[in-house]
């Protein structure tokens, strides 16, 4: 039998009021020392997250309940995501490199270096609907053998980059970052939404028809506890990112509008199941599931 938690949603402004969900939140599963990247595949019907510090990568089968593993040695993946023909894009902090699992399951590199120089290493990762892969790239995994190799940063800084799906050249889109971690395109891919880890914030850049970014004002500070990591846009364009114990919710102008609760630091989360109302969320040792009345937004290029 599933384990379950009390749903515990707090309304901070009354565009949130309308916002729920089951009254339980179930814990699907329990044993990681670091849960990050959750992605899900519509098709199988299946959620795939990883395990950092254990370099796996574990699966949740929706129609059975059943998780196994997907992939070990994973080359310490943290961030995940699927791309236009439905293969997974990796951030593997162990490889310092971005990859594509093929249909077949082999393994093709999008990026690792910039300018001859070894990336960092690549924490989270969205593709946008040109086939653009961007990502970006704190030294979380070679600061030392915990998530990663130790190993010397060969970069000066810590930027967003994209991956051109023509050329394959690799660009820096935005330099002026401390530790870039969570991002996510708004629903029209206009806006770019980019969490700075350490500096407790969340940014937003236009994003040009060239592929180049224009702004990057601050969109949302967090408070003393909200230590911004993966995010996700729901189809109403508000923004729900991971922060401490909580996943927070803001508007599209920027204000914190609820959050729900968890009883461990959240890493990630994605909106799954057949109508993408169901929220998975990673956090510390364990992945949870909620069924909500909110639905995630659905890339561009899958339609309505």
């Amino acid at each position: 039998m599933t384990k379950t938690i009390p749903t515990e949603f707090e309304v901070l402004d009354e565009r949130f009021a309308a916002v729920g969900g089951d009254d339980v939140i179930e814990v699907l599963y329990t044993g990681t020392r670091w849960a990050e990247g959750p992605v899900y595949f519509p098709a199988g019907r299946f959620l795939v997250w990883s395990d950092i510090p254990n370099e796996r990568m574990l699966r949740w089968d929706e129609m059975t309940g059943a998780v196994g593993p997907f992939r070990r040695p994973s080359g310490y993946v943290n961030g995940n995501t699927l791309d236009r023909e439905g293969r997974l894009i990796s951030c593997e902090h162990g490889n310092r490199r971005v990859t594509r699992t093929e249909h077949d399951g082999s393994i093709t590199v999008i990026a690792d270096r910039w300018e001859g120089k070894r990336l960092n290493s690549p924490n989270d990762v969205v593709v946008r609907s040109d086939g653009s892969v961007w990502f970006t790239d704190p030294p979380y995994g070679i600061l030392s053998d915990y998530e990663g190799h130790a190993a010397e940063q060969e970069i000066d800084g810590c930027h967003v980059y994209r991956a051109d799906p023509v050329t394959g050249e690799v660009r820096i889109v935005a330099d002026d970052f401390n530790r870039p971690n969570g991002l996510a395109f708004s629903r029209d891919e206009s806006l770019l939404y980019v969490a700075d880890t350490k500096e407790r914030h969340l940014r937003v850049f236009d994003v040009r028809e060239d592929g180049t970014l224009a702004g990057g004002k601050v969109f949302a500070e967090g408070g003393a506890d909200d230590i911004f990591d993966g995010m996700r846009l729901d189809d109403t364009g508000r923004i729900w990112a991971a922060a401490g114990k909580a996943v927070l919710c803001y508007d599209p102008d920027g204000t914190l509008i609820g959050r729900l609760k968890l009883p461990e630091s959240t890493a990630n989360l994605v909106f799954g199941g057949l109508k993408r109302n169901r929220m998975f969320i990673t956090a510390s040792t364990s992945l949870y599931s909620l069924m909500t009345n909110v639905t995630g937004a659905r890339p561009v290029w899958a339609g309505r």
